[in-house]
């Protein structure tokens, strides 16, 4: 395989041949070099290609942070199929939507992840299982070693490497296909950028169904370098955590800073190691910043910013304690630059190119070629000029610089906790909801952490009974935690629902003064 192979697993074995026996990747007390990485993937390629005449189009990995997931990210590539990560807490029906949607024709799972799949017994298909777990009699696949790869198949830059799945407003996830001409151009630049090298350590705060753990894998893997997984309990004591492990590079989202310092884990200094960290996700606050950058001297840290249609990030500021505040807005710091080979244009609310503030609309070589369902596509991605380009969706401003700063969503989606989540979605699974008649849910900003609220017609409902019936049909981390009754909802003077009325009283009920309710509830 050549250096110019489009192929995103060219970069693993780029690695290998730099530190065939470092650790590729660590889990908890788990490790496994590249050389045994690379050698576990071809046998699980080849035995999920025993048999079969055409190349699969999608392979699931069904997993948690185990190396079993990695493996399988892996082997799925060798494949020549495209990676479908899967996210254990996801519920069944909205799992098994996915590898529906995804054409997935095999599944790779750890022994949690097979739990997972006794769970849906709509889903049948063949399963890889290597470390045991109940798997359905006749679905198994063997491994052997006499039916590994001799080397990974070949696949074209329009071939996809991954198929991850971003919040609906219909209810019904849409699938976003990232292609390997895509993740060849991001690589080239972020590996030039932030020239990684054999001894580092890159962290792994992500789940896999997070386009930002990409970066994590294929960045630290195209140097040789180790990916470390972060558990939770670590950001209880993460100095000593990154210290023992040596980590050199931190990516997360900007939560992860609140979070660290409320348990004492960002004086000033206490992050020696740290050779670069980065932020994306959410908006980064200056504060926190500058908190990081501190506990972070030797540091450089940035951050930057992109949407998954645009794979994974397309921007990038690098924080800069003598220039930066300066040019933050609404305590935020720019989001940067866009990245070289790319146009980008600002619209305004006509949808005329404006010169200094707008939406953000870019086109390039990172775009990606749609949704699986093109009718997910209006408005989002626009022929213009002969050319396609993504409508982020957010409004940013240009600053004198030329950099980019965020100021927000020009409709409702919002981040919590480093997801993305339009309420529109939310609101539908809501209206499903036993007694539930209409729903509208507004984001609520309160001690560096964002909610969602949740206000609703129909009976009165507990809020735990809400709660467990949206888990059937959402993640998790889209199930809001404040729910509120009313008999009617707001109007403004168009007669549409006042929106704005019920964020301000959501900030006014749950700030930390407890306000009394403008709405009378």
């Amino acid at each position: 395989m050549t250096d110019t192979t489009p192929a995103l697993h060219a970069r693993f074995l780029r690695g290998l041949a730099v530190s065939p026996h470092r650790d590729a990747v660590r889990v908890g007390a788990d490790a496994i070099t590249y050389e045994a990485a690379h050698d576990l993937a071809s046998r699980w390629a080849g035995a999920l290609l025993a048999g079969v005449d055409e190349r699969p189009r999608a392979i699931g990995v069904l997993a948690g942070k185990s190396v079993e997931a990695y493996v399988g990210v892996l082997a799925a590539l060798y494949t020549g199929a495209a990676v479908v990560p899967l996210h254990l807490a996801f519920p069944p029906a909205r799992t098994a939507r996915m590898i529906e949607l995804a054409g997935v024709s095999a599944l790779i799972v750890d022994e949690e992840g097979a739990g997972v799949l006794a769970r849906m017994p709509e889903v049948d298909l063949p399963v890889l299982a290597p470390a045991g777990g109940d798997v359905p009699a006749g679905r198994a696949v063997p491994v052997h070693a006499a039916t590994a790869l001799g080397e990974p198949r070949s696949v074209d830059a329009r071939d996809t490497a991954y198929l991850l799945f971003t919040s609906g407003s219909t209810g019904t996830p849409k699938g976003v296909s990232i292609t390997h001409g895509n993740t060849r151009h991001y690589f080239d630049l972020v590996t030039r950028r932030y020239e990684a090298g054999a001894d580092d350590v890159f962290s792994q705060t992500f789940d896999l169904n997070f386009d930002c753990a990409m970066f994590d894998l294929f960045c630290a893997w195209d140097a040789g370098a180790t990916v470390q997984a972060v558990p939770a309990a670590a950001y209880r004591r993460l100095p000593e955590f990154l210290a023992e492990r040596g980590v050199t590079v931190w990516f997360s989202t900007p939560s992860a800073i609140p979070l660290v310092r409320r348990t004492g884990g960002l004086a000033p200094g206490v992050l020696p190691g740290l050779r670069l960290s980065l932020f994306a996700g959410e908006a980064l606050k200056a504060a926190d910043a500058a908190d990081w950058q501190a506990a972070a001297p030797n540091s450089a840290l940035e951050n930057i910013y992109g949407p998954t249609e645009l794979t994974v990030t397309v921007t990038g500021h690098r924080w800069r304690p003598d220039t930066s505040p300066s040019l933050c807005v609404n305590g935020l710091v720019p989001i940067g630059a866009v990245h070289e080979g790319h146009d980008h244009v600002l619209l305004g609310a006509d949808g005329e190119p404006v010169a200094d503030e707008g939406e953000l609309c870019v086109t390039g070589p990172q775009l990606t070629a749609g949704y699986l369902d093109p009718a997910d596509e209006r408005g989002r991605f626009v022929r213009r000029d002969g050319r396609t380009w993504y409508h982020t969706g957010d409004r940013v401003r240009r600053l004198d610089n030329g950099e980019l700063i965020y100021l927000g969503r020009l409709d409702s989606q919002v981040q919590v906790q480093g997801w993305r989540v339009e309420p529109a979605e939310v609101e539908h699974a809501l209206r499903s909801c036993p007694g539930v008649q209409d729903a509208v849910v507004v984001a609520v900003t309160a001690d560096e952490t964002t909610e969602l609220v949740v206000y609703y017609t129909g009976e009165p409902t507990p809020p735990a009974a809400l709660a467990a019936a949206l888990r059937s049909t959402l993640p998790s981390g889209m199930v809001p935690k404040r729910y509120r009754h009313v008999d009617e909802f707001p109007l403004n003077s168009n007669r549409k629902v006042d929106r704005s009325r019920l964020a301000a009283d959501a900030a006014a009920v749950y700030s930390p003064r407890g306000e009394k309710s403008s709405l009378g509830v």
